[in-house]
């Protein structure tokens, strides 16, 4: 049977199939990008009193990271995991085997998870304004230029991203 003697039922469903599917496939690969089960759920430490940190826990949340909270303060942790104090910021996150420490930019995460380079993790130093839950109208949208550090399992670091440099 040739496609001009199929039924013209037949054809609108072969059609319909055949134009379908390019699209779930899309539509699949695109979920996939965001989907929280496609990323290590990502463990916090920080203090239970921090606006910060629970603004850089929701705004990856939103960005489709999935995050498990632990409100006893990071410095123990933080040590156990071997991060040099020097890198120390408010909270302190684990995921994928990778330390997390501070502000961290979600894009910058989700590279070191793809790239998966011999480190220990990533770092913003201190509280930077205008890094991801220092930003926005209570800091009077400052944004100040500040690194993500890739910092490696000899405890020296090198600039992994810059932020508002030019």
């Amino acid at each position: 049977m040739t496609l001009a003697s199929t039924p013209l039922l037949s054809r609108r469903r072969l059609l319909r199939a055949a134009t379908a599917l390019p699209l779930a496939g899309l539509a699949g690969a695109a979920m996939a990008q965001k989907s929280p089960s496609a990323l290590p759920v990502l463990q916090v430490w920080k203090d239970p009193n921090c606006g910060c940190c629970q603004d850089w826990v929701d705004y990856l949340k939103a960005d489709g990271f999935v995050v498990q909270v632990f409100d006893t303060g990071n410095t123990a942790v933080r040590r156990r995991l071997g991060l040099p104090d020097r890198y120390g910021s408010c909270h302190t996150g684990l995921v994928g085997g990778y330390v997390i420490e501070g502000h961290v930019n979600a894009r910058e995460i989700r590279r070191l998870l793809t790239e998966k380079p011999d480190a220990l993790g990533l770092a913003v130093p201190g509280m930077p304004v205008g890094s991801p839950g220092m930003d926005g109208p209570v800091y009077g949208d400052r944004r100040d230029p500040y690194d993500v550090v890739l910092v490696l399992k000899d405890g020296s670091s090198r600039v992994y991203q810059s932020y508002f440099r030019s």
